[in-house]
């Protein structure tokens, strides 16, 4: 079982990964709409799995997890079909894709 600590710290690395892809996204020109609110959503579900992190069972973060990987993915295939989106933001989604695979990974050794 990983300590709190560091899910907690695994937590804040994935915040911190959707903030620099929302800052990245609002600098975008004519960006997509579905990678804009994809993005918007993801900031959202990182607020609430906070909150979630401490008090929710299994289950529940499971179910917020899913829909963070559905956006996050969806983000990942217009930054890939859309080639006018700036290489700063894709990096940022990827980022935001890999931190949300950490997080995943420290959960379920935590189990």
């Amino acid at each position: 079982m990983l300590p709190t600590l560091e899910i907690h710290h695994r937590f804040q690395l994935l915040t911190q990964a959707v903030g620099q892809a929302a800052q990245a996204c609002s600098g975008e020109r004519l960006l997509p709409a579905e990678l804009r609110n994809s993005v918007q959503r993801l900031d959202q579900h990182a607020d609430k799995l906070g909150e979630m992190l401490a008090t929710a069972d299994s289950a529940q973060l499971e179910r917020l997890l899913a829909a963070m990987r559905v956006l996050v993915e969806r983000a990942r295939q217009v930054c890939i079909n859309v080639p006018q989106i700036s290489a700063h933001t894709r990096s940022a989604v990827q980022a935001v894709q890999s931190q949300l695979q950490e997080l995943q990974t420290d959960l379920s050794t935590r189990a």
